[in-house]
């Protein structure tokens, strides 16, 4: 059987679940769809274009393999459960209230006498079966939902109220992870910066403090977190090098106006604040962003706010979405919708500057050394291309004849070419 998954970190880490679900059921892992009997694709549906890159990997799945079982799963069935169904290339959908028995309704419609013990994520595993699954990184979700109800965002409705996983329990997963030969860490969720609401004495910081005491993973990553989840509190645990300086805060908007209209939970004051802050306690920071263009009643005036705020704050990268109706948010009934045409325009401008941001913090890192985690490899004149990222969250490539795969090296930034970060491992 075969999974693939489109869309966030929470998704890798609800498909990493699944596959360590499978393989304890006695199924075999196999990479592609035209050798797998049974093919799951974890869908995204946080935009039009995810419906549309879900619905073409499954057809061309069909097409692969005529006589698989293809399932859609997640997100995208739990928006619109009966429109997967009626797609002749599926053959089962499972939306996310019930993905946690995936495994039992494949097996059933198999007519298999598989034995399948359920692995349900908020509870620890008896078996324990692999976390790392091949990979350097693991992604291990603490928590999942949504209360804020941002006027665009399906992400409330697919994936219903935040609710945590206890912290004993990722302790133990941590552990596992890196007992298993896992050198980083993930942590992932919808709203990571309200952990531990819901479970009394606990919060972020107590539970990123409880990993750096009673875990020794090398690597600690937080995925995301919003810039009014920012404390001073909190970015001193980053004293500790383990954690890894990189943060993903998304902006969304960089005029005030449509802020509101989002109904997000800050103003560009309150960004600028929390983007400074994080740069004044953690040097050679990385801080990435999502950005949407084209919200409903954004005009003219208020994309250059935009614009410019998002410029100003020279971002290591940014990822520029142009704003995509989801029926069942309350901006699919705001009037002013932005035309094609001048989205796509406004598009082009700002992945123009998020491209001179990516290039400007790439060229900062020239002559400073980093700690890379080395990932994968392609084979060029005999000798092995090999892929990683550093803490600050830079993918680099560097050409050794050595074995780097899992391997976290001190590494000399080099130079550009054609696009991308050489380095030298020292």
């Amino acid at each position: 059987m075969a999974i693939q998954t489109h869309g966030c970190k929470l998704n890798q880490a609800d498909s990493a679940v699944l596959a360590r679900t499978f393989a304890n059921a006695g199924y075999t892992l196999v990479n592609s769809s035209r050798d797998a009997d049974v093919f799951v694709l974890n869908t995204c549906t946080v935009t039009a274009n995810a419906d549309a890159k879900a619905r073409q990997a499954l057809r061309a799945a069909r097409r692969s393999n005529p006589h698989a079982l293809i399932v859609a799963a997640g997100c995208y069935p739990e928006r619109s459960f009966v429109e997967l169904e009626r797609l002749d290339a599926v053959s089962l959908v499972v939306d996310n209230q019930h993905k946690h028995k995936l495994v039992s309704l494949v097996t059933a419609r198999l007519g298999s006498d598989i034995t399948v013990p359920l692995l349900n994520p908020d509870h620890a595993s008896r078996e324990k079966p692999s976390l790392r699954l091949g990979r350097s990184r693991t992604m291990i979700k603490i928590q999942e939902g949504c209360d804020q109800v941002c006027a665009y965002c399906i992400v409330p409705k697919v994936r219903g109220r935040e609710r945590s996983i206890v912290p004993e329990n990722l302790v133990s997963q941590i552990n596992q992870a890196a007992a298993e030969g896992s050198q980083e860490v993930v942590l992932t969720g919808t709203q990571l910066g309200t952990y531990g609401f819901d479970i009394p004495e606990s919060s972020l910081v107590r539970l990123l403090e409880r990993i750096l005491a009673e875990t020794d993973i090398p690597r600690l990553r937080v995925s995301s977190l919003q810039p009014q989840e920012i404390s001073p509190q909190l970015l001193q645990l980053w004293q500790d090098e383990r954690l890894c300086p990189h943060f993903h805060v998304p902006l969304q908007s960089g005029s005030d106006t449509v802020l509101r209209q989002m109904r997000r939970r800050y103003d560009t004051a309150k960004y600028r604040e929390a983007v400074n802050l994080i740069r004044a306690t953690i040097p050679e920071v990385g801080i990435t962003t999502d950005l949407i263009v084209g919200f409903p009643g954004e005009g003219a005036a208020d994309f250059q706010d935009s614009y410019e705020f998002a410029t100003s704050m020279a971002f290591s990268n940014m990822h520029i979405f142009p704003y995509s109706t989801r029926p069942g948010t309350s901006a699919a009934h705001l009037p002013d919708h932005t035309k094609e045409p001048e989205k796509k325009r406004r598009v082009a401008l700002m992945i123009a500057s998020a491209e001179q941001g990516f290039l400007a913090f790439r060229k900062h890192q020239f002559g400073q050394t980093r700690r890379v985690l080395w990932e994968s490899s392609r084979i060029k004149g005999g000798s092995g291309m090999w892929s990683g990222l550093t803490e600050n969250y830079v993918r680099v490539r560097t050409e050794s004849s050595k074995e780097l795969g899992n391997t976290i090296t001190n590494t000399l930034i080099s130079r550009i070419v054609d696009g991308q970060v050489l380095a030298e491992v020292l």
